[in-house]
């Protein structure tokens, strides 16, 4: 029986790899004319961002420490992480991130076990930075004030959905919760998520972005989460990439009638 030769496994290799990784060139080719061809600031919705104005030098605080001094006649702080001055639907407000030693329902330090929390438990209060008055998290209508005042001559709300959790695909994805989702007709059919525990604009999703999203998933190959640039699969298709380009130049020199002269010159010559 006759053996086949190297150039034919290396053809066969060629055409079959060629094939498989065909429409992922071409996902990967369409991706990169997208990212190329758009604003990257209109894709992130800066251009639907209203522009944000200050605090007059005539503001009247109280110190940041009334807010923490609460804080602690409440048993509640150990460390204190930051504390920012941000604007919540037009109030001035302290936001307090902060370390607390959480007790459990029986009303006992926590061991980190069973429904206690861990002694290191990051918290956040909010308080009014004009009189040192506690905050609740945004209900509905403060966190459409927020959202109406972030974006650029915004449109009838079509919709307001309070999040506790999302998905790996989900637009909003590794931002605090909970969070208020406040979706406009106009512009863009955008969507502004506002954390209601923060009080603060955290994001603004609209369909140039979605588009976005999209393409990187396929350009990324991660299909579990979209943002992971070093999963297997993209490596293996990467490697699987380069065989088949390798391939593609063996097949050409070895074809090309410069060789083939040389091979039957060398037979005759045998």
């Amino acid at each position: 029986m006759k053996l086949k030769s190297n150039h034919y496994y290396i053809r066969k290799s060629h055409r079959y790899l060629g094939l498989l990784l065909g429409v992922q060139f071409f996902l990967w080719t369409l991706g990169g004319l997208y990212f190329s061809w758009n604003d990257l600031d209109k894709v992130h919705g800066d251009h639907l961002r209203a522009e944000r104005g200050h605090f007059p030098a005539s503001i009247n605080l109280v110190s940041p420490q009334v807010v923490l001094d609460k804080l602690k006649a409440s048993g509640g702080l150990d460390s204190v992480m930051s504390v920012q001055l941000v604007e919540i639907a037009g109030v001035p407000a302290y936001q307090v991130l902060y370390f607390s030693g959480a007790m459990d329902h029986a009303g006992h330090e926590a061991s980190g076990h069973g429904n206690g929390h861990t002694s290191s438990n990051l918290k956040v209060q909010l308080a009014n930075a004009e009189s040192g008055e506690f905050l609740q998290p945004l209900t509905k209508e403060e966190a459409i004030l927020v959202a109406k005042g972030h974006v650029t001559n915004p449109q009838q709300v079509e919709g307001v959905e309070y999040l506790t959790e999302v998905g790996s695909h989900h637009e909003y994805r590794g931002k605090p919760l909970p969070a208020w989702a406040i979706t406009f007709s106009q512009p863009g059919n955008s969507t502004v998520y506002v954390a209601a525990e923060l009080g603060t604009f955290q994001s603004i999703r609209h369909n140039q972005w979605r588009v976005f999203d999209f393409l990187w998933m396929l350009h990324t190959m991660d299909y579990a989460g979209r943002d992971n640039f070093g999963n297997v699969l993209l490596k293996a298709f990467s490697i699987f990439g380069l065989f088949t380009v390798v391939s593609g130049f063996v097949l050409y020199f070895v074809s090309s009638p410069s060789v083939r002269k040389v091979k039957r010159g060398t037979l005759k010559a045998n």
